[in-house]
C-alpha cells in the first residue's frame, strides 16, 4: 500500500532554519510533516542577537521526538565549498538528495552612500553564489534521476523599491532572474525549479506597529507569516506541481498587485 504522505521516501535540504519562527523552519516542519527526512541548516552567527536559544539544533530534536527523521549541519554558506559539502552531507546522512530549498539569506542594510565593497561581495556570495553552487551539486548528485525540485527564494524588490537595502536586493533580484534559466537547463533532468517570494513576512524582524500598517493596505488583510511560505514550497516540491517549473510566485496575500 502506497503511503499517504506526498514526500514519503524524499530527502530534502533546507537551507538558513536557525531560528523557529522564521521561514526555514516553518518549512522544514511542513517538509517533515509531508513524510520528507531533512537536512536542516543553519549558521546561527549570521543572526546575531536574534537567534532562538537552542537554535535549528533544537528543532530538529523536537522534531525527532514527533518521529521525524532530520539531521542538523552548520555550515556559513560565506565559504566557496560549503555548498557542496551540505550536498554530500545530505547524500550521506539519508543515501539520496531529491529536494533543494535555498532559504538562506543574508540581510544588509546599506543605501547607496553606504555602500561598501565588502559587504555587496559578501551579500553575493552568502545570497547568490551559494544558491548557484547548491543547484549545481545539487543537479550533479541527481544527474540520473527525475523527479528533482529546487526551490529558490527572493525577495519584494520588483514589486517595489527598496533604497536602504542594496546589497540584499541586488543579490535576490539576481535569484529571480536565474529562475527561468536554471529551470530550462534543467528540465531535461526531471528537474523542477521555482522562485518564492514570501511577500512582507511576520518573522520576528519588526514590531506590532509595522506589521499592522502592513495589514491596513495589504488586500489579504494581514501580513504574510511563515506558514504560507512553506505551504506553497510543500506544493511545489510534491508530484503535483511536476508540470511547473520556471516561475516566480508571490505568497502575499496580493501585496504584490499593489505594487507597493
Amino acid at each position: 500500500m502506497s503511503s499517504p504522505l506526498p514526500l514519503d521516501g524524499r530527502v530534502a535540504l533546507v537551507t538558513g532554519a536557525s531560528r523557529r519562527s522564521a521561514i526555514g523552519a516553518a518549512v522544514v516542519r511542513r517538509l517533515v510533516a509531508d513524510g520528507a527526512a531533512v537536512v536542516v541548516h543553519a549558521w546561527e552567527p549570521a543572526d546575531g542577537d536574534r537567534v532562538d536559544a537552542g537554535g535549528a539544533e533544537q528543532l530538529v530534536e523536537e522534531l525527532r521526538a514527533e518521529g521525524g527523521r532530520l539531521v542538523h549541519v552548520s555550515a556559513d554558506l560565506a565559504e566557496p565549498d560549503a555548498p557542496a559539502r551540505l550536498v554530500a552531507h545530505a547524500v550521506e546522512a539519508f543515501g539520496r538528495l531529491d529536494v533543494l530549498v535555498a532559504n538562506h539569506a543574508r540581510s544588509a542594510r546599506q543605501s547607496l552612500e553606504e555602500l561598501t565593497a565588502a559587504e555587496v561581495d559578501l551579500t553575493y556570495a552568502v545570497n547568490t553564489r551559494a544558491t548557484l553552487l547548491l543547484v549545481q551539486a545539487f543537479a550533479r548528485e541527481r544527474d540520473t534521476g527525475r523527479g528533482g525540485r529546487v526551490v529558490l527564494f527572493t525577495s519584494g524588490q520588483y514589486h517595489g523599491v527598496m533604497p536602504d537595502e542594496l546589497p540584499y536586493i541586488a543579490s535576490k533580484a539576481a535569484l529571480r532572474e536565474l529562475t527561468p534559466t536554471l529551470a530550462a537547463h534543467l528540465a531535461g533532468r526531471g528537474i523542477t525549479v521555482n522562485c518564492v517570494n514570501p511577500g512582507p513576512n511576520d518573522t520576528g524582524h519588526h514590531d506590532a506597529a509595522a506589521w499592522a500598517w502592513v495589514a491596513e493596505r495589504n488586500p489579504g488583510g494581514r501580513a504574510s507569516t511563515p506558514q504560507d511560505a512553506a505551504r506553497l514550497v510543500g506544493w511545489l516540491v510534491s508530484d503535483e506541481a511536476d508540470w511547473v517549473t520556471g516561475q516566480v510566485i508571490a505568497s502575499d496575500g496580493g501585496w504584490s498587485t499593489l505594487g507597493a
